[in-house]
C-alpha cells in the first residue's frame, strides 16, 4: 500500500513541476523570435502551440521588459507591429511612453491603435 501511495505522489509531483519548465521554454522561444524580428516563425510557433498573443502577453517578460518594449529595444519593428495589432488598445496604451524611448515608429503605431 505504501508503494502505491509513494508512486502516486511521485507521479503527481513530477506533473506539477513539468508545467513551469515548459512555460519557461515557451517564453524563451517567443523572446528569441521577437529579438530576431522573425514574425513568420513567431506566428507559426503561436499557432502550433495554440496560443494567442492577447492571452500570453500579460505574463510574458523578456529581459525584464514587456514583450512590446523588448521588441522596441531589439529594433524588431515588424514583430512589434504584429504584437500591437494583436493586442487590445487598453493593453497597448500604458506601453506608449516606454515605447517612445526606444522606437518612435512603434510608439506611433501604438498611438494609432
Amino acid at each position: 500500500m505504501k508503494k502505491v501511495l509513494l508512486l502516486a505522489t511521485l507521479v503527481a509531483a513530477s506533473s506539477l513541476t513539468a508545467t513551469p519548465a515548459q512555460a519557461d521554454n515557451l517564453t524563451l522561444r517567443v523572446c528569441e523570435y521577437v529579438q530576431a524580428n522573425d514574425k513568420s516563425r513567431l506566428r507559426a510557433f503561436l499557432k502550433q502551440n495554440k496560443l494567442k498573443m492577447r492571452n500570453i502577453y500579460t505574463g510574458l517578460e523578456c529581459n525584464g521588459s514587456s514583450l512590446l518594449v523588448f521588441a522596441a529595444k531589439s529594433n524588431a519593428l515588424e514583430v512589434g507591429e504584429f504584437i500591437i495589432g494583436k493586442l487590445p488598445a487598453k493593453k497597448v496604451k500604458p506601453e506608449i511612453e516606454e515605447l517612445s524611448k526606444h522606437s518612435a515608429h512603434l510608439a506611433e503605431e501604438a498611438k494609432e491603435r
